[in-house]
């Protein structure tokens, strides 16, 4: 080892001589370890240009686990927002030093719902094991790794070679793929305020500020270098909607400048125009990142994974023969810019239409630079109004005639608009009213009756069209699994009647800027072979394109759900007889943080009815909340449902008081909206300073509540036949637990038993928000100093786990889910 037993800033310095001295390593960027520079006289840190970020550690360290960490300090300080990005992450120890290209990993810092707010030097939380696992293939596959003492030579090779440090002193910013959505970032602050637009007018007619930066930025001496950009750069203005009228005139669109053009020339100064041709057909191709998120969920903007593509390509081959292409004509009537059909061969078969003719310039612009597409088969068209004789000929001659139309794959990933969201709800005259153009199309209002509820998606409606005005074609289609199991989408499953041919489903975080995390289907249907499908079978790949296993999704149309099953065990409004309640929020997993058990008088999820918990309906109130929330909701169950269990249920006694300790140890009373009925031990067990106000769960458990009785919650009235209830080995653990840290908390010392302080009463909530604290936004710290309090809570959230893994089986043997 060449740098041993030494401190890891010795190592920086040792570093910085021996293989970056050239260089300035002097910068502190954020918080992260190690940057290398170019020297430049601007004062900017921000707008200087980085070679390298890298993590530093001493002695023989694991590197992937390194850049990780490395990730996650520049994810959670947003640094990439802060500075332009560096051509390399890497991270080295006493031994070697390993590169990743930035452009590999970047995807990673637009992940949608992850939790930055994490210490980036903690290995064993969730969000760097999530983290590690999305990159770990990555740095296996990208890295470039050197160990000092063996490839010195190479090592100093590479950084001659790849850290070119130009001139010194003032120097223009070159733009690439690694870093041009950054400059677009501050392009948007800088530049897009001076352009004379209302941008939110023009964003209603398809115009995106994008379009204008692609203008910039694929420019010399303020004119664009493409003609088929949709907007130009024209010297001091920008053209745009070029197009030849009714009369044979060309005309063209123009809007200049606010300011002279003077915020735009003071920020180009700084950056060198255009990139290297090398980058152009990446930079454009990658438009969809320069589109609005609320426009991408409407016109579906989303670019398709290329891992995906090649997979979908695969099960395509896999499915209807090696000479598929030649075989069958292929139309993607949602194109975007076309990243879908890259790989395919037979460019006379294909077929790309899209919403923007944005897009249809990008795709043409991308034939010129050797994309394999014909450019007259590449057109304008709006799938979800158009007639279909505005279509090409060619392809109106195969959709009108039935032998070839069943050779038409309708090859697609369709927007994923929801008009249902509350997100896509705009307001008007105090009425929500769903997004334009996901409700209001010509064929939403053409198939109404048939869809039904499920008229509210836009991917739904895409289907609808092709299945009945394209009959018997193939249909290749990237969508939501909610065809197949959502409850509003009934309608649509009792006419759409097609052969599952193949499929696979993969994790919706591995698409950019879609967000949730859900399953996304890849499935073949053939329209021609009419089955009502009730299930279907599908491969599983994480976000690497592993296979990881099969799965079935049922469609649950002659289901009842378990929010069915428990709506009439709920209690009356007899506010001194309730002891709590939970709302009623969906019956499937993406709902599952939802259901928490609350006091009654507590606002929470008003807007969801609600079950009111008295001590008739405890048994079903623990058993509803146990199966809901005991089996962790991930991206693959997220649409499974839950359904009306059997009646087996019922004599399962064990299950039950599962359920019960479940329920006990799991819910969110706070005591402060009254009296606290969830206490599940007696003063003897924990030795409070002030009596309990309420021993009704410790006499329910001791078997003392008569649960046949409507009110006897405040009385002394006692069951005659005695019988405490009887519990599972792992029940009893989650108690054992359970009972120690409340013995911990009314151990603490309290001064004069101050009220507010202490609380003889507290349920779980209120023990863990006594010993966690909650910070400056008001929200419950994760963490506790105190080491006792933190080695019983996670003793009990432990014995939890065992427990619902012991609840899991039971779950599905009385069937509230189907395997």
């Amino acid at each position: 080892m060449k740098y041993q037993n030494i401190q890891e800033q010795e190592i920086k310095n040792k570093i910085t001589i021996d293989y970056f001295k050239v260089y300035d390593c002097t910068k502190m960027i954020g918080n992260i370890d190690f940057c290398v520079a170019i020297f430049q006289e601007t004062q900017d840190i921000s707008e200087q240009e980085s070679f390298l970020w890298a993590e530093a550690k001493t002695g023989n360290s694991d590197l992937s686990k390194s850049i990780t960490q490395l990730i996650l300090t520049i994810g959670k300080a947003k640094t990439f927002d802060k500075f332009l990005p560096p051509n390399m992450l890497g991270a080295f120890d006493g031994e070697k030093m390993a590169f990743v290209p930035y452009n590999e990993i970047q995807d990673i810092f637009y992940m949608n719902d992850f939790n930055w707010n994490v210490m980036p030097s903690n290995h064993n939380t969730r969000e760097f094991k999530l983290v590690h696992e999305k990159v770990k293939n990555t740095i296996d596959e990208k890295a470039l790794l050197f160990y000092y003492e063996k490839d010195d030579k190479e090592l100093n090779n590479f950084i001659v070679d790849n850290f070119k440090i130009g001139k010194f002193g003032v120097t223009k910013t070159k733009i690439d793929k690694n870093n041009f959505i950054t400059i677009y970032n501050k392009w948007v602050q800088n530049v897009k305020p001076s352009i004379a637009v209302n941008w939110d007018i023009a964003k209603k007619s398809g115009i995106i500020d994008g379009d204008f930066y692609l203008a910039d930025l694929l420019s010399s001496n303020n004119e664009s270098l493409k003609d088929n950009l949709y907007v130009l750069l024209k010297k001091n203005h920008y053209e745009l909607d070029r197009k030849v009228d009714e009369a044979g005139m060309f005309g063209s669109k123009k809007t200049e400048f606010k300011d002279k053009q003077i915020a735009h020339t003071q920020f180009w100064n700084k950056y060198e125009r255009p990139p290297k041709e090398e980058y152009w057909d990446y930079i454009i191709g990658r438009r969809d990142l320069l589109v609005p998120q609320d426009v991408r969920e409407r016109k579906g903007s989303f670019f398709t994974p290329q891992i995906w593509v090649e997979l979908s390509q695969k099960y395509l081959s896999d499915t209807l023969g090696e000479d598929w292409q030649d075989e069958y004509y292929i139309w993607d009537c949602a194109a975007g810019t076309g990243n879908l059909l890259t790989g395919l061969t037979n460019k006379f078969n294909i077929f790309a239409s899209t919403l923007d003719k944005q897009d249809v310039d990008v795709i043409h612009d991308r034939i010129k630079n050797g994309a394999n597409l014909v450019e007259k088969n590449v057109f304008q068209f709006d799938f979800l109004n158009d007639d279909f004789k505005k279509l090409p000929k060619l392809l109106q001659d195969i959709i009108n005639d039935p032998e070839k139309r069943k050779k038409l794959l309708i090859y697609i990933n369709p927007p994923y608009a929801e008009a249902s969201d509350k997100k896509t709800l705009d307001q008007k005259d105090g009425k929500k009213e769903g997004k334009k153009g996901v409700e209001q199309n010509r064929i939403n209002k053409k198939y109404a009756k048939e869809l039904g509820q499920g008229n509210a998606e836009l991917f739904v409606q895409f289907l609808t069209r092709i299945y009945f005005e394209i009959p018997n074609c193939l249909i290749a289609e990237f969508s939501k699994i909610k065809i197949i199991s959502g409850p509003h989408f009934i309608d649509f499953r009792n006419f759409f009647k097609a052969k599952l041919k193949k499929a696979f489903i993969c994790p919706s975080e591995s698409f950019d800027n879609v967000k949730g995390k859900f399953p996304i289907g890849f499935m073949i249907w053939d329209t021609a072979i009419k089955e009502q499908f009730k299930k279907i079978e599908t491969y599983v790949y994480d976000n690497l394109g592993k296979e990881l296993t099969t799965k079935i999704f049922h469609t649950y149309d002659e289901s009842q759900y378990i929010n069915d099953w428990v709506k009439p065990f709920r209690g009356d409004i007899v506010t001194n007889q309730l002891i709590g309640k939970f709302p009623f929020k969906g019956n499937d997993f993406q709902n599952q943080n939802m259901i928490q058990i609350v006091h009654h008088k507590m606002d929470y999820n008003t807007e969801a009815g609600q079950f009111l918990i008295n001590q008739k309906n405890i048994k079903y109130t623990c058993v509803y909340f146990a199966v809901r929330k005991s089996i962790e909701a991930t991206w693959l169950n997220d649409r499974d449902q839950f359904l009306f269990p059997k009646d087996a249920w019922e004599t399962d006694i064990e299950f039950h008081n599962n359920c019960l300790i479940y329920t006990l140890f799991s819910n969110n009373i706070q005591s402060k909206f009254g009296t606290n009925h969830w206490i599940p031990f007696t003063e003897y067990e924990v030795n409070p300073k002030e009596k309990f106000e309420s021993d009704f769960m410790a006499k329910y458990i001791a078997g003392k509540i008569d649960t046949k009785v409507t009110f006897n919650l405040f009385n002394k009235v006692e069951k005659k036949d005695q019988k405490p209830l009887i519990f599972s080995k792992e029940a009893k653990e989650v108690f054992k637990a359970g009972l120690e840290l409340w013995k911990y908390y009314h151990s603490q010392t309290f001064p004069a038993y101050e009220i507010e302080t202490y609380n003889a009463n507290a349920s779980l909530y209120d023990i863990r928000e006594y010993f966690q604290g909650r910070n400056e936004s008001g929200k419950m710290n994760h963490k506790s100093k105190d080491e006792t309090y933190t080695k019983l809570i996670n003793d009990l959230r432990e014995k939890l786990k065992v427990l619902a893994k012991k609840i899991e089986p039971k779950v599905y043997e009385h069937a509230f889910l189907l395997e």
